[in-house]
């Protein structure tokens, strides 16, 4: 999670000016965690920092704040009890912060040093030594801080890049699967052999890339890609496989039944791949116990991968990739 450059671009050159609404702190049990964020503009608002009551005064606050075209950091220290109508007992620290399009332009340095977003909140507050030290880690070493409160200062890692993910086939598990991972983190290639498979609207960080052979396209994959390998064919769901375990990749996830991977296993061993690589491909994706419905394969998919990025940003690691 961190300061989402690219879309406050986007939200600033469509509305001219948006504020942003970030959990900055919180203490006990509260909606959502410190880093969460929103935006905001004139007539719309987009994410959420926990909904209900919090959210629906903060948005109105962000409102006053972008008519009155304050460029003043606003930090409101908010209980979560009867008053607004929520029992969660603890108590957040919402920043709202309105930016323009040249407010924008500005933070593209740090993005680009991959530097983390330090900024005063409290006009009295001198930097801090902790403070100075998140930006000389971020400088020597490349260590990016979790966002949060700290002497009177904001500290935010800049969105850190999405990780990519190629899907292959845009059918009805491939549309369900795109439509539930595109929100989450991955910057998606979408291939299959006809434009007119795709859906006319793209969600936000999906390409759609036609190729009459897909399987010519696997060597343009990044080496820390993952694969969701659901064409209409078996035979080119084999050739696929067998593209990417001829390449660097992360992980595989191919769809399909038990009987289906006996025999894919078979093939794959024949066309001279070990029985340890052969291993690194997932048959069947996601979590079979919920059912064979595209949405709930799209869920099962969406979990295993988001436990397995979970289970690295803990420092727990896994013993090979994640098994999609």
């Amino acid at each position: 999670m961190g300061f989402d450059l690219i879309r406050l671009v986007a939200l600033t050159e469509q509305h001219g000016v948006v504020a942003r609404i970030i959990v900055a702190a919180s203490k006990g049990s509260v909606p959502r965690e410190p880093g969460a964020a929103m935006f905001v503009w004139a007539v719309g608002q987009e994410g959420t920092i926990g909904g209900g009551t919090l959210e629906f005064e903060a948005v109105k606050a962000a409102r006053v704040a972008l008519t009155a075209g304050s460029g003043q950091p606003l930090l409101a220290h908010i209980p979560l009890g009867p008053a607004l109508g929520q029992c969660c007992g603890g108590s957040v620290s919402l920043l709202t912060e309105v930016y323009s399009v040249g407010d924008c332009a500005r933070l593209q340095n740090l993005t680009d040093n991959g530097l983390p977003f330090c900024r005063r909140v409290n006009s009295n507050a001198p930097e801090p030594l902790a403070v100075s030290r998140i930006m000389a880690a971020a400088r020597g070493q490349g260590i990016q801080p979790a966002p949060g409160l700290i002497a009177g200062w904001m500290v935010e890692p800049m969105s850190p890049a999405r990780l990519p993910l190629w899907i292959y086939g845009a059918g009805h598990v491939g549309r369900a699967l795109v439509n539930t991972l595109a929100p989450l983190g991955y910057e998606i290639c979408w291939v299959d052999t006809h434009a007119d498979r795709f859906p006319e609207m793209m969600p936000d960080h999906v390409n759609p890339l036609v190729a009459i052979n897909p399987v010519r396209v696997v060597p343009h994959a990044p080496a820390d890609a993952r694969h969701l390998i659901l064409t209409y064919s078996h035979n080119l769901d084999l050739e696929l496989c067998h593209g990417i375990l001829s390449h660097s990749f992360h992980s595989v996830g191919l769809i399909g039944s038990a009987t289906k991977w006996a025999r894919f296993r078979k093939r794959l061993a024949a066309l001279g791949h070990s029985g340890a690589q052969i291993s690194r491909i997932t048959c069947p994706i996601g979590m079979p116990e919920l059912g064979k419905a595209p949405e709930r394969i799209a869920v099962g998919v969406a979990t295993k991968l988001l436990m397995a990025e979970v289970a690295v940003a803990s420092g727990q690691g896994i013993a090979k990739e994640p098994a999609i």
